[in-house]
């Protein structure tokens, strides 16, 4: 339909497609062999369109408007492309977190490092963009690792609370994963452009290990492409990435392929809370409840809850909570013993060996928090 710009922006993309496929998915010489052929055919049509472009431009004619006199095929694909377009960026819209979270720094029990380093990273670029600029440039990839239960997405809403002039995407591998081929990695690609047009903007992937996982042979082809189209479009050529920070949050890091774990520039590993946390903790998930238990009670509690997650306080206190409800004709407020008999059903959920994998990846790759 003589589309020629949209056909040279396309020709770019897969040239920026195929270096990717070389450098990380070809395993064997003659598949390398294969694409790189195939690159140099597209290079080479992308600059004879580029020059006849330039020359159109000099004779002063508009390309775009010529294949729209000439060819009446043209509106149907401009217009065909722009309303897809416009149903996948609108499906992503849900993505965006339009009321923020109610969750503040002191919302967020000790990980005092973590919380640091999120405001170092995150919120110092968005408030005071002028003190970035030249060199000192704000990172574009944050990875939250730790156990289960430890807070990872917990924080990402503090960080949507306290960002308050950023846009804030929270999407899943089900916002971005599609039935039809093909639609997955578009699905991506305007993700970042929806980002793009809304900046300063964090899109934060929880789960991220469930779409960038280690590539094998035994991997879908629609999974492959949906990984391709993460990496160019979080460090490709061609994209501008200003004002766009990615952060990611998983519990088995070591399953993150190695391409998009170096696109994590960052990494920050969220502990399970030590015993000053569990304290503040007990504190926190009791709010305004009445009962009877003392600094020292709670103190108690911290020290009886070694190796217990957030998530896992949570359940503990929530089960107390219900202690009086099930004795309700004698009892008007929970006591610590209603606190311990729950304690005394209620057992860790990150067990020694998660701990060892996490250990061994932050001795690996790293880590701040």
């Amino acid at each position: 339909a003589k589309n020629y710009e949209e056909a040279l922006r396309l020709y770019q993309h897969a040239v920026e497609y195929f270096l990717h496929a070389i450098k990380y998915e070809a395993h064997s010489d003659k598949a390398k062999e294969s694409i790189r052929a195939k690159c140099v055919q597209y290079l080479d049509r992308a600059e004879k369109l580029k020059d006849y472009l330039k020359n159109k431009e000099k004779q002063g004619k508009k390309p775009v408007k010529e294949a729209q006199s000439n060819d009446k095929g043209s509106d149907s694909d401009s217009e065909g492309e722009n309303p897809e377009r416009k149903k996948l960026q609108e499906q992503l819209m849900g993505a965006i977190v339009m009321e923020k979270p109610n969750v503040r720094w002191s919302d967020v029990a000790g990980l005092e490092g973590a919380k640091e380093a999120l405001k170092e990273a995150v919120i110092l670029p968005i408030k005071f963009p002028h003190l970035f600029t030249g060199k000192r440039t704000p990172w574009r990839g944050i990875l939250l690792f730790g156990p289960p239960g430890t807070g990872k997405s917990y924080l990402a809403k503090a960080v949507a609370t306290e960002a308050n002039n950023s846009t804030f995407f929270s999407v899943s591998s089900s916002d971005l994963m599609s039935k039809w081929l093909g639609e997955s990695e578009k699905l991506v690609k305007n993700l970042f452009e929806l980002a793009r047009q809304h900046k300063p903007s964090i899109i934060f992937i929880d789960e991220v290990d469930s779409l960038c996982g280690s590539r094998n042979e035994n991997e879908s082809e629609a999974a492959r492409r949906i990984k391709t189209e993460f990496l160019v479009q979080m460090q490709g050529v061609g994209n501008n990435n200003d004002g766009i920070l990615v952060l990611g949050a998983t519990n088995i890091p070591w399953v993150l392929d190695a391409a998009i774990r170096r696109r994590f520039e960052k990494r920050i590993y969220i502990p399970l809370p030590e015993e000053p946390a569990r304290a503040q903790m007990f504190r926190l998930h009791l709010g305004n409840t009445p009962h009877s238990l003392s600094e020292a009670d709670l103190r108690q509690l911290a020290r009886k809850t070694d190796g217990y997650s957030g998530a896992d306080i949570s359940i503990i206190v929530r089960d107390a909570l219900m202690q009086p409800v099930r004795k309700v004709q004698s009892a008007t407020h929970f006591k610590k013993s209603d606190m311990l008999r729950s304690l005394a059903t209620t057992r860790p959920t990150v067990n020694t060996e998660d701990l060892l994998k996490v250990k061994k990846f932050t001795e690996d790759f790293g880590q701040e928090g």
